[in-house]
């Protein structure tokens, strides 16, 4: 009997209305472990509604998505349960947080804020928002701040919205490369979206474009990787959980 594949997402008949508008109609996805994926998409194309969904910070309308064969669990509110394996970008607990950078770093990395100060805090422009509240910054601001939590909490999967929209060049190479160390070392699971693929289509190995809520077409990226194996993405799994374990014990 031939062996199911995995996956990390499966999305089935997916519709995301708000009103009487209809943001999202996706009838199939399918996101492989171990993949570098960029969504494709102007304004108004359903691209961050679809991460939205896929962090769990936005219900479906309808349809159905699953996260490794499951949906996502509901508190008694029904609201969605964000999973601790799935890292959003632009989730609203870092975007709407009256801390400071420097006391959401130290909650969220414990003995690791120092090397994240010293590595990313302590010289140019950046500089001075080390002590500004998060919910005080700029947008553009903002981003770079879910760019260094993305790269430092060493997800299964990584969501990122609107990848390189505030970028110069220098700065979008250094974030690259850092996202394509943690997909060929860890067999991290990573979706990007960005309003076109002059930047994504040189190293996502699946390019997915969207257009007024519908997939148009998907492609392959002119740097295609090979998927890593489920046993390898197993692993990286089983070596997550364990950090995080480690990581509880260090805060306490």
């Amino acid at each position: 009997m031939a062996q199911t594949k995995r996956l990390i997402f499966k999305v089935t008949d997916l519709e995301k209305s708000f009103g009487s508008y209809k943001a999202l109609k996706v009838n199939k996805l399918e996101i492989h472990p171990g993949t570098i994926y960029g969504v494709i998409g102007t304004v108004g194309s359903g691209k961050s509604t679809l991460l939205n969904i896929l962090s769990g910070v936005e219900q479906q309308s309808s349809g159905v998505v699953l996260y490794d064969d499951q949906p996502y669990e509901r508190n008694w509110l029904g609201r969605i349960v964000a999973h601790d394996e799935v890292f959003y970008s632009r989730h609203p607990e870092i975007h709407g947080s009256g801390q400071t950078v420097s006391s959401y770093v130290a909650g969220k990395f414990g003995k690791k804020k120092n090397v994240i100060e010293n590595r990313y805090f302590n010289e140019g422009s950046f500089k001075n928002l080390w002590n500004r509240k998060i919910k005080e910054i700029s947008r553009g601001e903002l981003h770079w701040l879910g760019m260094i939590l993305a790269c430092e909490v060493d997800p299964r999967v990584l969501l990122i919205d609107d990848y390189g929209m505030y970028f110069n060049g220098g700065m979008e190479k250094d974030f690259r490369n850092q996202i394509t160390k943690m997909n060929r070392t860890l067999g991290t699971t990573i979706v990007l979206s960005a309003p076109s693929d002059i930047n994504l289509k040189h190293f996502a190995s699946v390019l997915i474009y969207m257009d007024h809520g519908h997939i148009s077409k998907i492609r392959p990226g002119i740097s295609r990787k090979t998927n890593r194996n489920n046993k390898s993405e197993r692993k990286h799994h089983h070596n997550h959980r364990n950090k995080k374990k480690r990581q509880n014990r260090n805060r306490r």
